[in-house]
């Protein structure tokens, strides 16, 4: 059972440590869900791989527990918004680590259009700006459920609930003007002048002796 104030991790990270090909997949992640640092993302896909673990287990054993285990599990799929009702555990296999990071409060918070950027989306969560089903959640890796999707709000009491808010107002893309290419004005074609007739040069001949 182990010491209760040694708590065990809840996550496990990646078995070698330096491959280039995880590395690059991490590195686009982290930077595309605006994630603090590996141990979100790691802690996600551990999630999600505990998920497939028990998904494997009932379709081994095939047993009247595993069938139970089954639907529970597909039924917490559906309420996370991982999968449509009706989906069977092939689809729960067939999950990627985007999957739930599309579920993170910090993503849905960004894509609902009440922040710029993934990043600021996690500001706002962080300083009790946004509610989730009237509820304040500062914690940006929350999933949010399928029934909560329409029920992120910003907080009343939030400077940020005016729209004329200039963190609120949306990004107004500058339009630059292109530079139009200079027209050179047709010039008169010169005249060339006659060049000079070549002086004939006298070439006196020889006298005959």
């Amino acid at each position: 059972m182990g010491h209760p104030k040694k708590t065990r991790s809840k996550y496990t990270g990646p078995g070698h440590p330096w491959k280039a090909d995880r590395l690059e997949k991490e590195k686009v992640l982290v930077k595309t869900y605006g994630l603090k640092n590996k141990t979100e993302l790691w802690k996600m896909e551990s999630k999600l791989k505990q998920m497939k673990k028990t998904a494997k287990s009932a379709t081994a054993r095939r047993d009247a527990q595993s069938f139970i285990e089954e639907k529970q599990l597909l039924e917490r799929a559906v309420r996370m918004g991982l999968l449509n009702p009706g989906a069977s555990l092939l689809d729960l296999l067939s999950l990627e680590t985007t999957s739930i990071l599309d579920r993170r409060l910090q993503t849905r918070v960004f894509k609902l259009g009440l922040s710029r950027s993934v990043n600021q989306s996690r500001q706002f969560i962080t300083h009790n700006h946004v509610l989730v089903n009237g509820k304040a959640v500062n914690i940006p890796s929350y999933i949010v459920k399928k029934d909560e999707e329409n029920k992120i709000t910003i907080s009343e009491k939030s400077a940020l609930a005016s729209l004329d808010h200039p963190e609120r107002v949306p990004l107004v893309k500058e339009v630059k003007l292109e530079k139009k290419p200079k027209v050179e004005e047709a010039q008169p074609a010169k005249q060339e002048k006659p060049k000079p007739a070549a002086q004939e040069t006298k070439v006196e001949g020889a006298v005959a002796a």
